[in-house]
């Protein structure tokens, strides 16, 4: 896979204790309990994520790498996890330059009906047939929140913070952290999908204790 190229095919990680990610796959649904609705739905965060690289010699990639967020050359990719924070699906690697929306628009992945997606104001105007979109509303120009709009917002972030939880977790890995000193696309690539995987292995490492403390409890 070529960063410059613009497939929707998704990084498949390997079977056993990485995340099952296949092309065109719904992702495994995890029931949650909605207070208001009172019935279960699955819930999904979606975010991007990007690692800094080192700047490009050549002016026109310097200009296709620079991330005008984190004000350096980066590559980007999207995660979709779940309540649990669980990785479910990684997207292909991107320039820092792209826009979210723009990722999640050409990866064109899917989401079991009724489920709820949450995502924050870089995915403005992202939607998905059958899919309930919970984002935090901006302030309207010359205007004000109301407080229950507030409030809402307030309860959205709550949620989405999970999503910053698993990258901040990632990012533990000074691989990721740090700029990339490798210049091999394919390693790259690789890199991004082993701390992903061993993200998700410690997850399950983590259910499989607290199941057996409660057995033996």
């Amino acid at each position: 896979m070529r960063f410059h190229s613009r497939t929707s095919s998704l990084h498949a990680l390997p079977t056993n204790w990485r995340s099952d990610c296949r092309k065109n796959r719904c992702m495994k649904s995890h029931r949650v309990k909605n207070r208001r609705m009172r019935r279960i739905r699955p819930l999904f965060i979606h975010d991007g994520v990007e690692r800094p690289i080192r700047r490009p010699s050549d002016k026109f990639d310097r200009d296709l790498y620079y991330s005008g967020k984190k004000k350096r050359h980066t590559l980007k990719n999207v995660l979709f996890v779940d309540e649990s924070g669980s990785i479910h699906f990684l997207s292909d690697t991107y320039e820092g330059r792209v826009h979210d929306k723009c990722i999640a628009d050409e990866t064109g992945y899917t989401l079991p009906n009724a489920s709820i997606l949450y995502q924050d104001a870089g995915f403005q105007g992202f939607r998905l047939p059958g899919v309930q979109i919970m984002q935090p509303k901006k302030k309207p120009r010359n205007g004000t929140l109301t407080p229950q709009e507030k409030e809402e917002n307030r309860r959205i972030s709550s949620v989405r913070v999970r999503i910053e939880h698993v990258i901040g977790n990632i990012k533990r890995y000074r691989i990721i952290h740090d700029i990339i000193r490798f210049s091999c696309s394919e390693f790259r690539d690789m890199v991004m999908e082993t701390c992903c995987g061993l993200h998700n292995f410690r997850i399950w490492l983590k259910r499989k204790k607290h199941s057996k403390n409660q057995n033996e409890s």
